[in-house]
């Protein structure tokens, strides 16, 4: 008996992974731009707090969730989890909040975007934004058969991972990928949850900056990937929630960029908890701070 239900377990949970792996799909059909032959080193390993960790990531992927067409709004979100750009938080800030945004009839998209490695990619510092251009780029073209509005497709970044979002919505003038395109990269709004933004020495999450950049990079590089000095009249609106407490990257991320986006009269709401850490793991509740985001999404007119 206990052989039996052995196996029955061993293969509900094959096949439970196995359906969660078929979920994600190569996000370029051909080559991989900017990226340097070598093996696929991928590690995926579990936490107890946040479910999974995967590092080392050189193929990127995307993952589609759709909602009932009953129920679909035609709003899109394509999620960037965090994870410091050395690794990402694919479940809890990724295919969780998917789910949840599918619910409420919103399709989402998890992005499993490289993280900068000089043995992976030629251009370390620009394979994140090309990933995310190139998931823009995808839903974006295949808007009609996915019941999706193309004027309505938004970004979602955690942490490092609300840097990369960030990026897409304010360097989409730069083409990283597709250089003669015609079709939009520009993210119709953003959704930035403890974001880093900066990457100046008082404020910034300087080992995000020193994964995406490098230790040695110089003034410029890193005035040009601080976000909040990248922002324009042109900027999609944005969502921002932080908290106060956060010692791991200061909410001043997200008030910079907030002052920003008013002084260029781009939309944009704050909110800030008085208490919390980074990620949100004990306070605020999912559904306290997702219910603010769901929200601003109705207010402003792309839900």
């Amino acid at each position: 008996m206990k052989t039996r239900l052995w196996r029955f377990a061993a293969c509900f949970l094959f096949w439970t992974w196995n359906a969660h792996a078929q979920n994600f799909q190569k996000l370029y059909s051909d080559a991989i731009p900017n990226a340097l032959p070598g093996l696929n080193q991928e590690i995926s390993t579990a936490n107890e707090l946040v479910d999974s960790l995967t590092s080392n990531v050189s193929i990127p992927e995307l993952a589609t969730f759709l909602p009932s067409r009953s129920a679909a709004t035609g709003t899109a979100v394509i999620i960037c989890p965090g994870g410091g750009y050395g690794t990402l938080l694919i479940k809890r800030e990724g295919t969780d909040v998917a789910k949840a945004f599918t619910q409420l009839g919103i399709a989402a998209f998890v992005l499993k975007y490289r993280l900068p490695s000089s043995t992976s990619m030629k251009e370390p510092s620009i394979g994140p934004v090309q990933d995310a251009q190139q998931a823009i780029k995808t839903v974006r073209e295949r808007a009609a058969e996915l019941g999706i509005n193309p004027e309505k497709i938004g970004i979602m970044g955690f942490s490092a991972g609300g840097h990369l979002a960030s990026t897409a919505g304010t360097h989409f003038n730069t083409r990283y990928i597709d250089e003669t395109g015609k079709t939009s990269l520009r993210p119709d709004f953003m959704i930035l949850v403890n974001p880093v933004v900066s990457f100046n020495d008082s404020k910034g999450h300087i080992g995000s900056r020193d994964k995406l950049l490098g230790k040695q990079a110089n003034a410029e590089t890193i005035r040009l990937f601080s976000n909040e000095l990248q922002v324009g009249k042109s900027t999609p609106p944005a969502f921002l929630v932080h908290s106060g407490t956060d010692t791991v990257v200061p909410v001043s991320n997200s008030i910079k960029f907030y002052e920003a986006l008013k002084r260029n009269g781009v939309n944009g709401a704050l909110h800030i908890y008085a208490k919390g850490e980074h990620g949100f793991l004990t306070y605020p509740t999912f559904e306290e701070w997702f219910g603010r985001c769901i929200e601003w999404l109705n207010s402003s007119g792309y839900r």
